[in-house]
């Protein structure tokens, strides 16, 4: 089993993103969506990125926005990937000179590899659980059952992770990498850096 990579989502204090690096985080996530308790401006990331060490992936979600406000972001804020987490079609995705992943809301009857074969620019697909009338963040897990075996994009599972979950969760789908948010938080957007390191433990403990 290849080495499971980790992104940590919703970092909105340089002291979380810090945190997130040196318990062996790969990825640190900014929300660019207003309506999220985890939303930072352009600011915010970019006085975060700026506090990074080398060789760490800075991300970018977005929820349906549109190309004038995106490319506006990307002016604003060095960012290394992509993530689309609301409905964009695959062209939407593309043409920002960036990779990136599209998000999935999982449900049952969902085609999942017909998903990643639609999006076959996409560098991976996350695969997140469903929540009527909510893009994600909800903090709930999902079937993972109802993930196919051997998909043609590389899989970043989302969704309810925790310290107590994960390990369990990668033994089962194992993904390319998996993506927690509120499985580290003391509050909205605050993470809690004791359960970063845990979480990170138990991610390496697998690989």
């Amino acid at each position: 089993m290849s080495v499971v990579r980790s992104k940590i989502c919703g970092i909105t204090r340089i002291e979380d993103a810090l945190a997130a690096v040196e318990a062996g985080a790969d990825a640190i996530g900014f929300v660019f969506y207003a309506k999220s308790p985890r939303a930072v401006t352009a600011l915010q990331a970019r006085a975060i990125i700026a506090a990074l060490p080398p060789f760490v992936t800075t991300v970018g979600l977005f929820v349906n926005a549109n190309a004038c406000e995106l490319n506006e972001t990307l002016d604003a804020v060095p960012l290394d990937l992509l993530q689309f987490h609301g409905d964009e079609t695959p062209e939407q995705c593309q043409g920002y000179h960036r990779p990136y992943i599209k998000a999935l809301r999982v449900k049952a009857g969902d085609d999942i590899a017909g998903a990643c074969k639609a999006y076959a620019g996409a560098s991976g697909i996350l695969l997140d659980a469903y929540v009527e009338g909510v893009p994600g963040g909800t903090g709930q897990a999902f079937d993972w059952s109802l993930i196919p075996q051997d998909l043609s994009k590389p899989i970043i599972l989302a969704g309810g992770l925790t310290v107590e979950n994960v390990a369990d969760a990668i033994a089962r789908v194992r993904p390319y990498a998996v993506d927690v948010s509120g499985g580290v938080e003391k509050g909205k957007g605050i993470k809690d850096h004791d359960k970063i390191r845990a979480f990170m433990r138990a991610v390496r403990t697998t690989n």
